[in-house]
């Protein structure tokens, strides 16, 4: 992908983790980015029963009780051991809640430890949530962050519940293991279908593809002419918006060059009603919450009329940031966050697009099946990520794709708004 404007930078990557041989309790010794472990070294077991060693119950052990290695390892969280010292840990529940705890505070060496602990003591039925494989795969994610090699023999057990989950595990090593990154795609594949629109699967999906396959994002039709996205703005406010937003609109509509368009709550009902139809006007009036009413708005306004869609509480920086956006040349164009994920509050695409298309399914499927996921993952940052993800592995296997993306980092979001 080429870049537009020379003062903007594409998607930057955070340096993939070391990784230590499965089994080991040495640290890890520094080695040359380009010089890699056989695989068959990496593999081999140093007589341990788990990653963490003899300490530790291996997954599929039939011994369900809380051990002492549990314990230290969930006290190094002072919010996982409030929690265990209040609740104890005698459900699946209870052990799925301080291992995300754990996760989420970023200890995930000790994380992997609690949702292994939360496996062994899962009943294995396909009706008990969260599913022993979804306990099973946020365990050897947590390994892999923390710069362990799954186990061979728990990638295995994985596999027994869930191909795509273990297919997913395996293509994230290789890939953080500096292998061929459009081979960790290839492995993956489709894996993400298995998930909900915009959990970690699709970052760290994308982040492969921007680090190793960009191209897969370029429209592939050979000789066509690209569209530019189109010099419009859209936003929206259900009512009354308060004096701060209200300027904030103005501000908008006296840019020059730019057409700007503002929704109200009743316009935006049958405005969607008038072109897309009573399903979208249903699904927009029963949002659980204004933002939520915007997002499913956002996506049929670009998608039909092509342009720029900004929240109402954010604002073009400067000059130099409408200079970025008039000077695009790729359909559609995207930033991220610092953790790669999709800002869907500012974005711009043509009319039409594959992307906008893509999105829209998501939408409906998540508002009909999926009532009430979170809103990132419902209407939000979610579905366009999976979008990008898709669209990745349909040109990775062959097909074409008519209208080019371009993907920025967060650096460049904090540039352009403010």
């Amino acid at each position: 992908m080429t870049n537009s404007s020379d003062s903007f930078s594409i998607h930057t990557f955070r340096p993939y983790r070391n990784k230590v041989a499965p089994f080991s309790t040495e640290v890890p010794q520094e080695t040359p980015e380009n010089v890699s472990t056989p695989l068959s070294v990496l593999m081999q077991s140093a007589n341990a029963n788990t990653p963490f060693g003899d300490a530790e119950l291996p997954v599929d052990s039939a011994d369900t009780h809380v051990t002492p290695f549990d314990v230290e390892s969930l006290s190094i969280d002072p919010q996982a051991k409030a929690y265990f010292d209040q609740r104890g840990i005698t459900t699946v529940h209870d052990a799925f809640i301080i291992a995300s705890i754990l996760h989420t505070n970023k200890n995930v060496k000790e994380a992997a430890v609690i949702y292994g602990l939360a496996f062994r003591i899962h009943p294995k039925r396909p009706d008990h949530y969260p599913l022993a494989q979804s306990l099973l795969q946020a365990r050897l994610l947590c390994m892999l962050k923390a710069g362990i090699r799954p186990p061979r023999r728990e990638i295995d057990i994985l596999r027994g519940y869930n191909i795509p989950f273990a297919n997913y595990i395996e293509g994230i090593d290789m890939a953080w293991d500096g292998q061929d990154g459009r081979a960790a795609l290839r492995h993956i594949g489709n894996a993400y279908e298995e998930f909900h629109t915009g959990e970690e699967i699709d970052s760290l999906y994308l982040e492969i593809v921007l680090k190793s396959a960009p191209d897969l994002l370029e429209s592939t039709e050979k000789g066509l002419s690209q569209r530019s996205i189109p010099k419009k703005l859209f936003m929206y406010w259900d009512h009354n918006p308060p004096a701060e937003i209200a300027a904030n609109f103005d501000f908008h509509r006296n840019i020059p060059g730019f057409k700007f368009k503002v929704f109200d709550k009743h316009e935006a009902a049958e405005w969607l009603y008038t072109n897309f139809g009573v399903e979208a006007r249903s699904i927009f009036l029963g949002a659980r919450h204004p933002v939520e009413a915007a997002d499913f708005l956002s996506v049929h306004v670009t998608q039909l009329c092509g342009g720029w869609w900004l929240d109402a509480g954010i604002r073009i920086r400067d000059e130099a940031a409408l200079r970025f956006m008039a000077e695009q040349t790729a359909s559609n164009v995207f930033l991220l966050t610092h953790n790669g994920v999709v800002h869907n509050n500012f974005y711009g695409t043509v009319a039409n697009s594959s992307i906008g298309a893509d999105c829209l399914l998501s939408l409906y499927k998540n508002s009909y099946l999926h009532h009430g996921l979170s809103r990132a993952y419902k209407t939000g940052s979610g579905v366009f990520n999976r979008a990008l993800n898709r669209r990745a592995w349909r040109v990775l296997q062959g097909f074409e794709a008519a209208d080019g993306v371009q993907v920025y980092d967060h650096t460049v979001f904090d540039r352009v708004i403010d």
